[in-house]
């Protein structure tokens, strides 16, 4: 069981998105280390990213994952505008193209797409691309975010 975090608040009751069109090779377990993460928030300001971006750090690093490197990465401004416009996100799932990464560790999925119709939308593109995206915010409601197997 991962120790808390002493640089955050933060704890984590995660459920994985699972789904994968990768090999068993590639397949990430429903419990466990996973090998690689990509972390993204988006701050309210310029110049707060790093604030946001090291507590998600230390909530990958208390669990055993690796940040490659361009993968730690912040948007500025108000959370919702379109994910397609968003420079940081786009790196994110260029990133997950390239299989440099397994999963996604955000703040609160409202970082990934505030509005619903956004967040289905990116929601499907996770799981065809076989990731799992973890919000590390404790009241973050994750239901929903299993593939019905899983919650059978």
């Amino acid at each position: 069981m991962p120790r808390p975090s002493r640089r955050t608040g933060w704890l984590s009751l995660p459920h994985l998105l699972g789904g994968s069109h990768r090999g068993p090779a590639d397949a990430v377990p429903v419990v466990g280390p996973c090998p690689s993460v990509a972390l993204y928030a988006v701050a309210p300001l310029r110049g707060v990213e790093h604030l946001v971006l090291d507590d998600l750090a230390a909530y990958a690093d208390d669990r055993g994952w690796v940040v490659p490197a361009g993968c730690a990465v912040a948007d500025s401004g108000p959370l919702d505008q379109d994910p397609n416009v968003r420079a940081g996100w786009q790196r994110v799932r260029a990133a997950a193209t390239g299989r440099l990464v397994h999963g996604v560790v955000v703040p609160s999925f409202a970082h990934v797409a505030y509005r619903a119709g956004d967040w289905d939308r990116e929601r499907a593109w996770l799981l065809e691309q076989g990731l799992f995206a973890i919000a590390a915010d404790p009241t973050e409601l994750q239901a929903g975010l299993e593939p019905a197997e899983l919650r059978a």
